[in-house]
């Protein structure tokens, strides 16, 4: 029988060592907020496991910000981030995706951090049994500031950490704080998330892509320019189709394998689909850590300056080559034509 490893890196222990190697420039204020986000993960992911048993999939009555029709599971995971973010005592600002206003954390409970999140991505996959997870990013507020709107309406390279928790055969934790991403998968045993994969990198070119092509009719000539090349080789080498339509799902696999996510605007959506506070700009933050690319298009997400907290981008990312080889589409291609 192979011995166990008795030298575990858990999520806790690996930040702490982060801490510690910060040395002065450290308070450990942001390590016990990813503890926090570290104990609701767990959480949700025991209730996520259980839904259907204990009635939590279907629709909650309400509907969100957005406009989509809550699930019972989105409701309750909302709930779950909340409570536990302002217990910790570390938070300043919250913004979630199912809250239409952003909550200023009264002064009792106040930290200095505001978290954007979205507590259940991909919920409308819940009954399929796909991936679903939870997307987060961090700031840090501003110096003279007590905890304003405006210290989330920043760029996404202002961050100081940005994540996911996604919840489905395994439940896997990826964090970036700025110096690089690592995975960790939970131990259901222990109770513990471990460190799994060490410094993730994106490879620099990959052979899936991810889009939802049941669109394809309303993408604008550069993107449908791009997927005929992929699709239609003159290497004779295509592409394979893999997409999930959980964007904690099909980022994942981006991050771990290569290849191309992408979520554009066209004539339908204008302004793009995805939420660029608690989806875009976590997903990107963590590609560029890996090594990758994250852009709208036309610019680097991470440079968009927010005007409001349920702003929505277009979302293209994965490995530099790939997404370097769409750019140019972008830059040869006329919008439509």
């Amino acid at each position: 029988m192979e011995t166990p490893n008795t030298n575990l890196i858990t999520l806790t222990r690996h930040v702490l060592s982060d801490q510690i190697r910060l040395g002065a420039a450290a308070t450990g204020d942001l390590t016990l907020l990813l503890n926090a986000i570290e104990v609701t993960s767990k959480f949700i992911a025991t209730n996520v496991r259980k839904a259907r048993l204990i009635n939590l999939v279907g629709l909650a009555g309400e509907t969100n910000v957005q406009g989509e029709e809550q699930k019972k599971l989105d409701v309750l995971s909302n709930d779950i981030m909340v409570n536990a973010l302002r217990a910790s005592g570390k938070t300043a600002v919250l913004v979630s995706e199912e809250l239409e206003e952003a909550i200023i954390i009264e002064d009792a409970q106040k930290g200095k951090y505001c978290v954007v999140f979205d507590p259940l991505d991909g919920s409308s996959n819940i009954d399929a049994g796909v991936n679903i997870g939870t997307i987060f990013g961090i700031y840090k507020i501003s110096p003279d500031s007590k905890g304003a709107i405006e210290d989330v309406l920043r760029p996404g390279s202002e961050m100081v950490a940005a994540g996911y928790t996604m919840y489905g055969s395994s439940c896997n934790l990826v964090l970036s704080t700025g110096q690089g991403v690592n995975g960790y998968t939970l131990d259901a045993s222990l109770g513990e998330f471990i460190l799994t994969h060490p410094n993730i990198t994106i490879p620099t070119r990959g052979k899936i892509y991810s889009f939802n092509e049941g669109n394809s009719m309303y993408f604008h000539s550069p993107v449908n320019a791009y997927l005929k090349s992929i699709k239609y080789p003159t290497n004779g080498k295509p592409y394979s189709a893999r997409y999930i339509g959980s964007m904690v799902a099909d980022v994942h696999r981006t991050l771990l394998y290569g290849g191309i996510f992408g979520y554009p605007d066209d004539k339908k959506s204008k302004s793009g689909k995805l939420r660029l506070l608690y989806e875009a700009f976590p997903m990107a933050y963590l590609t560029e850590q890996a090594g990758g690319i994250a852009t709208t298009g036309t610019q680097r997400i991470l440079d968009i300056n927010p005007k409001h907290i349920h702003e929505r981008c277009s979302v293209f990312l994965g490995s530099r080559d790939d997404v370097q080889d769409l750019l140019k589409f972008y830059k040869d291609v006329p919008l439509e034509g």
